[in-house]
């Protein structure tokens, strides 16, 4: 019998009461790594109970106290790298190195809230008016819930509690129930820290369990990531509860090829951007838009892509692994099928086989060249590993193109021209843009944006300002805003 996850309440791993359970199966094989339990709604309120309870006591520690507590967890988490990418890869199908950088990047983000103190500082002027004095405090909100995807069971998690709770907040973690173990290895360690008890829950179940926390009273604030139907339906729910809410939603990220670009360069950033964590993933690259001359680097693109092959995470030959479950495969399949009637399948992977894993959920990448943007396969989020390719005369026409899609989450452009490169990032309308860099997702001191059908959320009320920010190295790092927008767009430039 498969061992029972335990849920984390009041700093302790607790055995669920519950009567449902779900089971987690390892992607590669279907075998049944644990079961994840439902909690339930007394449980729930114990979860919640302990927060409210630790919350009043935990926005009085100073921020230079809280920030030991992150200072020793980014310690052990980089220690325990190599065994939490282990649990990952297991229950989620990433490859060993992907798994570590989704670690890792999640360590950046401890990292940060560690230095948080000088972003907790208040403001003040005297003689505001005559003889009085004003005063702005930062203060702590309270609960806060997240609610984390399959694809990034490491670094999602560690993008929400740790920031929250070094900002004087407690925390409830609803992770997926498709890869559950993961986080509670976080709380094991984050209990490790230091930290003081019920700072960080752990609610495991499904949308039973996410509809009574994200309705719940005392839940303050809420983050999400995942797919648009569920980040709106995240994003009504809460605001209609007077939650404040950040939801990240699904994506269609494009990639601009110029005829001036470094073709080998660009290929190589292609594959990996396209099939790397078998495209799951909201920054993954899902179409190439060639312009002019570059559409004859296609063939070589092809080539290139049916050398990449899916295999199990602990195969250091393996250059992704399955996508995360039998319902994902058969939806990306269907899909496949779908882009047969509809462009130019130049390579399919639908029919992938693993020696040795007959049961694995495997998807090998496929290539479509000729698409066109009234297609089934353009219009969905495919999240899979599967590339697009688009052929345009003009940046012109390929700005338009991407401008018109509805998902605003990434995109990149390729090319040895600045002109080229400056018109694209002025002109579209992407929240984070690459330049000759294939996903282009920013550091934890910046913010993550997304724009369009991308997020929901109230993070985009700024004024027209120019905030810029250069590095010494190769890469320069520039955020912007605009008036007209109201939105916030991060860049990153690589001049190599």
């Amino acid at each position: 019998m498969a061992e029972k996850l335990n849920l984390f309440i009041n700093g302790k791993f607790v055995k669920s009461n519950t009567k449902n359970w779900i089971n987690v199966l390892n992607p590669a094989t279907q075998e049944v790594l644990c079961e994840a339990p439902c909690a339930t709604d007394e449980e729930i309120e114990q979860a919640i109970a302990f927060a409210r309870e630790a919350f009043l006591s935990w926005r009085e520690t100073p921020p230079p106290e809280r920030s030991r507590v992150m200072m020793k967890y980014q310690d052990l988490l980089k220690t325990h790298q190599n065994e939490i990418a282990e649990i990952l890869s297991e229950e989620n199908g990433k490859t060993f190195e992907d798994a570590k950088g989704d670690v890792w990047r999640g360590i950046e983000v401890v990292e940060q809230a560690a230095n948080i103190t000088p972003l907790l500082m208040g403001e003040t002027v005297e003689n505001v008016a005559r003889e009085i004095d004003s005063y702005s405090y930062i203060q702590s909100l309270g609960i806060c819930l997240g609610i984390t995807p399959f694809n990034f069971p490491a670094m999602i998690p560690l993008w929400m509690f740790p920031m929250a709770i070094a900002c004087g907040n407690t925390f409830i973690l609803k992770p997926s129930e498709q890869d559950p173990m993961t986080a509670n290895k976080l709380a094991e360690l984050f209990m490790q820290a230091g930290a003081p008890a019920n700072l960080l829950q752990v609610i495991h179940g499904g949308k039973e369990q996410v509809d009574r926390l994200i309705k719940h009273p005392e839940i303050r604030a809420i983050s999400f990531v995942g797919s648009v139907p569920v980040g709106q339906y995240i994003y009504k729910t809460g605001t209609e509860h007077l939650k404040r809410v950040q939801s990240f939603a699904g994506a269609k990220n494009h990639m601009v090829v110029m005829p001036d670009a470094n073709k080998n360069k660009t290929i190589d950033s292609l594959v990996g951007s396209s099939v790397g964590a078998a495209g799951q993933r909201c920054m993954a690259i899902s179409v190439a838009v060639f312009v002019g001359s570059s559409k004859e680097w296609i063939n070589d693109l092809k080539n290139e892509m049916e050398v990449v092959k899916p295999g199990p995470w602990d195969l250091e030959e393996s250059g992704f692994g399955p996508v995360i479950s039998p319902q994902a495969k058969e939806k990306i399949i269907g899909l496949i099928e779908r882009g047969k009637g509809e462009a130019d399948c130049l390579i399919d992977g639908s029919l992938c086989e693993v020696e040795g894993y007959p049961n694995g959920n495997w998807i090998g990448a496929t290539l479509f060249s000729k698409v066109k943007t009234d297609s089934e396969i353009y219009k969905t989020e495919i999240f899979g590993p599967v590339l697009l390719c688009i052929e345009v005369d003009t940046l012109e026409e390929a700005i338009k193109l991407i401008n018109k899609n509805p998902f605003g989450n990434g995109t990149s452009i390729f090319t040895a021209s600045g002109r080229s490169a400056r018109k694209f990032r002025h002109e579209i309308e992407v929240g984070q843009v690459g330049i000759n860099v294939p996903i282009p997702v920013p550091l934890p001191f910046f913010s993550f944006t997304g724009w369009k059908q991308s997020f929901y959320g109230d993070l985009h009320a700024y004024g027209k300002q120019a905030v810029r920010f250069y590095t010494e190295t190769k890469t320069v790092t520039e955020r912007w805003f605009e008036e007209d927008e109201e939105s916030s767009k991060n860049l990153t430039i690589n001049l190599e």
